[in-house]
């Protein structure tokens, strides 16, 4: 199983913040926003990523490199125009092949494991799988309209939003997602919009829906109001564990990625911050 990490938006939602820097490396806490994301598949034990690109590739490039920081490989895959999260997927056909994959939007957070759903995913073998949280402005999201406690549709940023249920930023497909996408059409903002391929799976029957319940984090950084409040979440748990929060690096020596050798040549340069230190901390105290 693939990863794909969508990192093509031009960040107009973050400006004047992303004038200076792509929307996906603004920090969160002590890493940019991106690195939850590896962190999250790598932890979920998907090692090939691929990351879509666009106008922000170089600084993407520089900051991720081949990925084997990290313990995984990545793959850039260009994407000269936002045309839409499923136009993203058509796009990284030459990367998917035929394997099933998890999608994950390059500036969101989740802070629960991943792994336990992409067990589920691989084990069940449905042919898309969706995420939906309770959220209190739904109309910045996909929404999921209930008849009887089933989804009967699924609309993309509604007015009149017929539900609190959003669509979380992050979905898994099988190879049939290629056929979903050529389904549908291009929405009124000329986008091709991943609601329309979930409502094409829900349509053919083929659409598993997971509702999270109480206490799931989910963190979509694409204003300024979302991204100091995930800073903060973010630095509250590390204060009282004393433990980073999706320290890839970290993930990547714990699942035998990388080795004790490497994990502290990638410190020692980082070793005047306090990530840096908490890197050989992890080296010296075995932290688990």
């Amino acid at each position: 199983m693939k990863g794909l990490i969508l990192s093509g938006g031009r960040g107009t939602r973050l400006r004047p913040i992303t004038y200076i820097s792509a929307k996906q490396l603004v920090p969160v806490a002590n890493k940019p926003i991106l690195f939850y994301g590896i962190e999250a598949l790598a932890a979920s034990g998907i090692r090939e990523i691929g990351i879509v690109v666009g106008e922000t590739h170089q600084e993407i490039r520089d900051a991720v490199g081949d990925g084997s920081r990290f313990g995984v490989s990545v793959t850039y895959i260009q994407q000269d125009a936002p045309l839409g999260l499923a136009h993203a997927v058509l796009v990284s056909e030459p990367f998917l092949g035929s394997d099933s994959f998890c999608m994950y939007l390059g500036d969101n957070l989740i802070r629960e494991k991943l792994e336990p759903l992409v067990t589920r995913f691989r084990d069940e073998k449905p042919q898309s799988q969706i995420l939906l949280a309770r959220v209190p402005d739904p109309t910045q999201f996909g929404v999921a309209e209930l008849r009887d406690g089933q989804v009967v549709r699924l609309i993309e940023k509604p007015k009149v939003p017929p539900s609190d249920l959003a669509l979380v930023g992050v979905y898994m497909f099988d190879a049939t997602i290629f056929q979903a996408v050529k389904a549908i059409k291009p929405s009124a903002r000329g986008e091709l919009e991943i609601t329309d391929v979930n409502g094409q799976y829900l349509a053919w029957g083929e659409l598993e829906v997971l509702t999270m319940g109480r206490g799931f984090a989910w963190l979509d950084t694409g204003t300024h109001e979302s991204l100091l409040e995930a800073a903060q979440f973010i630095e509250t748990i590390e204060k009282r564990q004393g433990l980073k929060v999706a320290c890839p690096e970290e993930i990547a020596y714990r699942l035998g990625y990388i080795d004790a050798t490497r994990l502290e040549a990638l410190a020692r340069p980082l070793s005047k911050s306090g990530y840096g230190e908490y890197l050989l901390r992890v080296l010296s105290e075995k932290l688990f």
